[in-house]
């Protein structure tokens, strides 16, 4: 099956060259088995280092594969015993944000996340992945109920910001996501975020001041859709790539920046290639954060999530 984007063109014509080599052998009764070893263990180390080296604006269009794993999908994964919880007790159930109580690795969590839809009935439900004021409400609520009962909390973010229509605005979108950056900071139980795809903006930043921010490999965290700030500076769509390079989205750039703590990797050519797998290896890495933070007092993990925002970015006086 053709690969879905351009850029993954090179890949594809390596691939029918082989193919086409193998078929021109067996017509022709020739014995290639020893040069299409070769190429085929060639192959998938050329493969690593052509999606090690993909630009922003490339990185960004992965992070949004429709076959990409979702939030919901590495609760099932991930997690077991996963029990939903609903409604944010104000005014309705988001059906964007989820989150509920599971067990991982036998221990009680409370683990939260945005939820995208696989087709357009489903994705219309979800708003595409952008959550409502009562989406950030219920997630407040659960992560209260979890610092009262002591669960750790682990949220999964993908979302390309939060909702921007009428009703989330008369229901106060801004104060929603502010009032859960505060009280985040808070909460006495370890807090591990994780982007999995989209992390945008404050539709991201409602549910991922944590004391450790994980990114997939091919996930991206910005201030704004490469798109939106192609259409602001440069007016024009055509910017997306220029966009994506000058935000500093990757997660290479976060890591430098002191934004992530750590990328987890994915199979080759992006999670959806292999979603047990890419579930495995967040699961680990969400594992080894969580040991090192379940040492700390709830007011060392306070402390430990203040300093680690106070540090971000520079400023001079």
């Amino acid at each position: 099956m053709p690969s879905m984007f351009e850029f993954e063109q090179p890949l594809d014509d390596l691939k029918e060259r082989i193919a086409t080599l193998r078929q021109f052998g067996k017509k022709h009764d020739l014995d290639l088995t020893f040069g299409l070893s070769e190429l085929n263990s060639v192959f998938p180390k050329l493969k690593r280092k052509f999606f090690d080296s993909l630009t922003p604006w490339e990185n960004v269009q992965l992070a949004r594969h429709p076959q990409r794993p979702y939030p919901q999908d590495y609760f099932g994964l991930i997690f077991e015993d996963f029990m939903e919880l609903h409604g944010d007790r104000r005014f309705a159930d988001d059906r964007t944000l989820v989150g509920g109580f599971a067990r991982l690795d036998r221990q009680p969590v409370l683990v939260l996340g945005t939820r995208k839809g696989r087709n357009i009935e489903e994705n219309i439900e979800r708003n595409f992945g952008s959550a409502l004021p009562e989406g950030y409400r219920k997630a407040l609520r659960l992560m209260k109920l979890a610092d009262k009962a002591g669960r750790p909390i682990i949220t999964f973010i993908d979302t390309p910001g939060a909702f921007p229509g009428i009703g989330a605005e008369e229901r106060h979108i801004g104060e929603a996501i502010a009032v859960n950056l505060r009280e985040m900071f808070r909460l006495t139980v370890p807090v591990i975020c994780v982007v999995t795809g989209e992390g945008g903006s404050g539709g991201a930043l409602g549910i991922a001041c944590g004391n450790r921010v994980l990114m997939q490999e091919y996930s991206y965290y910005s201030v704004i859709t490469p798109e939106g700030c192609a259409a602001i500076l440069w007016r024009t769509s055509e910017a997306v790539a220029q966009a994506a390079e000058a935000l500093h989205l990757t997660p290479k750039d976060l890591m430098t920046l002191g934004v992530a703590d750590e990328i987890v990797k994915e199979p080759t050519g992006g999670a959806h290639q292999a979603p047990k797998e890419a579930a495995q290896l967040l699961k680990r890495a969400i594992a080894k954060h969580l040991a090192e933070l379940k040492t700390m007092s709830g007011e060392e993990l306070k402390a430990d999530r203040y300093e680690r925002f106070r540090k971000l970015g520079s400023f001079v006086e």
